[in-house]
């Protein structure tokens, strides 16, 4: 088959490098893809937000599915366009993708399927919005107020007092740092508990779960500072035992997927769940209508089976006869990122050691902030800039590999997290082979 990768972020390098193992598929392209993604598909300039341009190029390649990245595009009805156009799509049209668009829509939804989630109210007024942030606050909650549309990961604000409440809130429906994505806010209440990135696919009947990720959305260690599109992911997760499991698929994924498919269009793509584990029930945060980024990172490599399966599957629906085997291994992600990031990026940084970190992880660098530069190089072009995955045998083991991996590549004002892997207290004792994390009693 001739398949098209919309998207040129380190999402969609883990995808082209995934589906370029099918033996399924026998033309790869990528729109507008990344130097990271050229090296496995055929790049095509067309910009993720130019629907009429990826339909058309879609088409003139005869292309026989499309594999849509970003939430954006689908947003914006890209799916949608490429159905009309008689090309099969695996993403959801744009009514399904409220889901993500929308958190206000989202919560409606929720409600409507019974699906246990924090309990909030959506605004479009800035005091009445306060009001209800400082009675969550008073009654020792917290509160978090969210912009209601696409925000690239960053439009979420978590509050423990009235002050930082109303400065988000005010940013959002007064000062439009998020533009017409914050002319509406969902404020919250804040839970606790150990956060889950639970992904599934979708035929429109059948949901799907793959293997639990976790991802890190703060810019710094220890949880701290602003958000992020993300900092780095690991998988599996220790805490999502395969009762949690049950639970996530049986009160989450499948009333989602039914109330969308009652709404007249069944969802064909990716159902993303964030889940909270509380001590009473996972709870969800957020929906999102495609592949994670950064999970999507740390998911493909431990996947053993062919990707292509259930995505096609999806576009026919036949989910039903699809399952997934996983490799046993963890996997860690760690992303770098640009000086500047999460505000205002550094850009045009010659990036070296790619090579050199894939030698030790055996993995490829997933590139994300980057563009060709002169002579062959490879130059920063965004906030994350890339991540380096790799698997071990244990989840410590998978992290030591992923840091070796990246303390081979440099750019100018390169950072990044030193604390990706599962929580403190979460870390299985020991790997495959019963060896022990080195300091915890055992041998390294």
């Amino acid at each position: 088959m001739r398949v098209l990768v919309v998207g040129g972020g380190g999402r969609e390098h883990a995808l082209v490098w995934s589906l370029s193992k099918s033996p399924l598929v026998a033309d790869l392209m990528c729109a507008p893809g990344n130097p990271g993604i050229a090296e496995l598909a055929r790049c095509r300039p067309v910009a993720v937000n130019d629907l009429p341009g990826l339909v058309t190029m879609a088409a003139r390649e005869f292309v026989d599915l499309v594999v849509v990245g970003p939430e954006a595009p689908l947003v914006a009805g890209l799916a949608d366009a490429l159905r009309a156009a008689g090309i099969r799509v695996f993403g959801p049209g744009a009514a399904g993708a409220r889901l993500e668009g929308s958190k206000g829509g989202a919560k409606s939804l929720m409600a409507a399927a019974g699906i246990p989630t924090a309990a909030s109210q959506s605004f479009e007024r800035v005091d009445e919005a306060i009001a209800y942030a400082r009675r969550l606050i008073a009654q020792g909650t917290g509160a978090v107020v969210k912009a209601d549309g696409l925000a690239a990961g960053k439009g979420v604000t978590v509050c423990d007092d009235d002050t930082q409440a109303a400065a988000a809130i005010t940013d959002a429906l007064e000062r439009g740092v998020f533009g017409a994505a914050g002319s509406r806010v969902l404020v919250e209440e804040r839970l606790e508990g150990e956060e889950l990135s639970v992904l599934a696919f979708s035929d429109g009947k059948t949901v799907l779960a793959m293997q639990a990720a976790q991802d890190f959305k703060r810019a710094h260690d220890g949880d701290l500072g602003p958000n992020t599109g993300g900092m780095g992911s690991h998988s599996p997760v220790p805490s999502c035992t395969p009762d949690v499991a049950g639970k996530v698929t049986d009160q989450v994924l499948e009333p989602i997927a039914a109330a969308l498919a009652a709404g007249g269009e069944p969802y064909v793509g990716v159902i993303y769940a964030g889940i909270m584990l509380t001590p009473d029930a996972p709870l969800v945060l957020e929906f999102n209508c495609r592949f994670g980024d950064p999970e999507t990172q740390a998911l493909l490599p431990r996947l053993a089976s062919d990707l292509m399966e259930p995505i096609l599957a999806c576009t026919e629906g036949t989910l039903s006869g699809v399952r997934l085997d996983w490799r046993p291994e963890a996997c860690v992600a760690v992303v770098a990122a640009a000086a500047g990031y999460p505000s205002t990026p550094a850009t045009g940084a010659p990036i070296s050691g790619l090579a050199g970190a894939e030698a030790v992880t055996g993995l490829p660098v997933f590139q994300a902030g980057t563009r060709p530069g002169p002579d062959g190089s490879v130059v920063t072009s965004g906030g994350r800039v890339l991540a380096v995955a790799a698997l071990g045998e244990a989840p410590w083991l998978a992290r030591r590999r992923a840091y070796d991996g990246l303390a081979k590549v440099s750019f100018d004002g390169m950072w990044y997290r030193s604390d990706i892997g599962p929580r403190p207290g979460s870390r299985p004792e020991s790997d495959l082979n019963g060896n022990r994390e080195p300091g915890q009693g055992g041998v390294a």
